[in-house]
């Protein structure tokens, strides 16, 4: 379970959030909206403790996600609108997941099969030099082959091509579970069939907050 309470976080005199207050629960798979500066990817950062929050609190199943960082991410798969500037080859990244998350190999193979990215002929190149379609590829295999009882997407398909996205989204709910699913998106036409839970923010507030 993750819950949040009275959560404010600035950036200088900016206020990004705005005192929030919102829990999510087994089964909940939702879709977060709003207008760019909403506070829709903070909230998720902090979420994951990569900020410290001004006032309020973050628990994920009732830990702090600053204090206990290691265990809280051993529990999430987050894959980012931005995939980060990993100079690691491919399979030396896949090998520090395997080592670092306990996540099988085969299970990593076996989704960026799915997604139609070819490991075996780039194993060998930077993943940081790859297109971007091919790294979002490559990080939905590893949040998925994680299994984890958190995922997190931030606007996962952004550089995905149609097919891509069919594949992302039929992966998704193929592997729909008692687990929690948080989508930051703008594209809400085609997380239908997958979300049961929409959530609008503004300028920094939860602005409603609906089963569908």
């Amino acid at each position: 379970m993750i819950e949040v309470s009275n959560l404010t976080k600035k950036f200088g005199s900016t206020i990004s959030l705005d005192s929030v207050s919102v829990s999510f629960k087994e089964g909940d798979h939702v879709a977060l909206m709003g207008p760019n500066g909403a506070g829709k990817t903070t909230l998720i950062r902090l979420i994951l403790g990569h900020y410290n929050p001004d006032s309020g609190k973050v628990l994920i199943d009732g830990l702090n996600p600053i204090k206990n960082r290691v265990e809280v991410l051993q529990h999430i798969s987050f894959v980012p609108q931005l995939p980060p500037p990993i100079k690691l080859s491919l399979d030396e990244l896949i090998n520090y997941v395997v080592v670092s998350s306990g996540v099988k190999k085969q299970d990593i193979y076996h989704y960026a099969k799915e997604m139609e990215l070819e490991l075996i002929p780039n194993l060998t190149k930077s993943f940081f030099k790859l297109s971007g379609g091919m790294k979002q590829k490559l990080l939905i295999a590893i949040s998925l082959a994680k299994k984890s009882g958190i995922t997190i997407y931030d606007e996962p398909t952004a550089n995905l091509d149609p097919k891509a996205r069919e594949n992302f989204y039929r992966l998704l709910q193929d592997g729909r579970t008692e687990k929690i699913s948080l989508f930051v998106t703008h594209r809400i036409d085609e997380l239908k069939k997958i979300i049961n839970r929409q959530i609008y923010m503004d300028l920094g507030k939860i602005v409603s907050d609906e089963q569908v």
